[in-house]
């Protein structure tokens, strides 16, 4: 069996060798620029790492993955839209290159290019691949756009707030291990044993973050400590110290009146003294352990999961 390492590599080997047409360029040219940028190719990797659980022959899901990869793209370039966003992996970002009008429509035909990967696909497979692809496509979709509606509300509440991220984030990760396994020849059973380890696994990454941005080394992580505080986020942190805090402490999580590094510093005391911390590294972890649960569960000889629960281990281990 490959590791991730190796998968990646036969990621980014089929990536420049996807023909797009020439014409009309300034349609064409940035889908091919926001696809070589790089990345950890993340989703992509887990398509081939599940398919080859069932199957030795790891070029059969390629397809899928350059599906997956594609179409993550694409939530990228409309998300740079909507987050005006300067940068993307330290390059310019696609409209601000080419335009919003240009990025949108890139975007759009970016869908497409997924839906044609996916087209390749055996035929016996074909329906349930083209499900499994919509029902995440279309859950993303939902994510981010209650993610914008949590911006305008006042009253988020905690299971509101893992939905948004179970779809924003994590269904993509179990729909791209789903769809790996039923490529690879995996039963109903397991691909949703899978599609179970991705999403929990999704969400564990997300809550994850969500601490990393208070509480993480910051040339470590490689974001600024705090900013989601600064931006006023509704993360699991802030939303479950809003709930456990006096009336006057809450109202400070909502101030602007404050200096950035004075807002982070007292906000940072405040989940300290209600242990907010941790108590989002415990609802973290019964996501792990959900995965983990669902990993043990998976029909498959023991050695073929090393990879996985190597998944799991590096959500745990990332830097503090």
């Amino acid at each position: 069996m490959h590791n991730p390492v190796q998968l990646q590599e036969i990621i980014e080997k089929a990536i420049p060798l996807i023909k797009y047409p020439k014409h009309p360029a300034n349609l064409y040219e940035p889908i091919r620029y926001i696809m070589n940028l790089g990345g950890k190719r993340i989703r992509p990797v887990m398509v081939l790492m599940a398919s080859e659980l069932f199957n030795d022959n790891v070029t059969i899901a390629l397809d899928v993955a350059l599906a997956i990869e594609t179409f993550h793209n694409f939530t990228l370039v409309h998300d740079d839209i909507m987050d005006n966003a300067p940068l993307r992996r330290g390059a310019q970002t696609v409209h601000e290159r080419w335009g919003n009008n240009n990025a949108i429509l890139s975007g759009d035909v970016m869908m497409v290019e997924s839906n044609k990967h996916l087209s390749k696909v055996a035929v016996n497979v074909l329906k349930a691949v083209l499900d499994t692809f919509n029902a995440t496509a279309q859950g993303v979709c939902e994510g981010q756009q209650l993610d914008m509606e949590f911006e305008q509300r006042s009253d988020v509440s905690i299971s509101e707030y893992l939905e948004m991220i179970r779809l924003k984030t994590a269904v993509l990760l179990g729909g791209a291990m789903k769809l790996g396994a039923i490529v690879g020849g995996a039963s109903e059973h397991n691909a949703n044993l899978l599609y179970n380890f991705g999403e929990n696994l999704g969400v564990a990454f997300q809550l994850q973050d969500d601490i990393l941005d208070v509480y993480g080394n910051p040339e470590k992580f490689g974001k600024q400590v705090g900013g989601d505080i600064i931006a006023n986020k509704k993360t699991f942190l802030h939303l479950k110290a809003l709930k456990l805090a006096q009336k006057e402490e809450a109202s400070l999580l909502l101030s602007e009146n404050f200096k950035p590094e004075i807002k982070v510093g007292m906000v940072t005391n405040l989940y300290n003294k209600y242990e907010i911390k941790e108590l989002a590294t415990a609802e973290m972890e019964k996501h792990l352990a959900l995965a983990n649960e669902a990993l043990a569960a998976l029909e498959v000889e023991d050695y073929k999961k090393t990879n996985f629960r190597a998944l799991v281990k590096q959500i745990l281990e990332r830097e503090h």
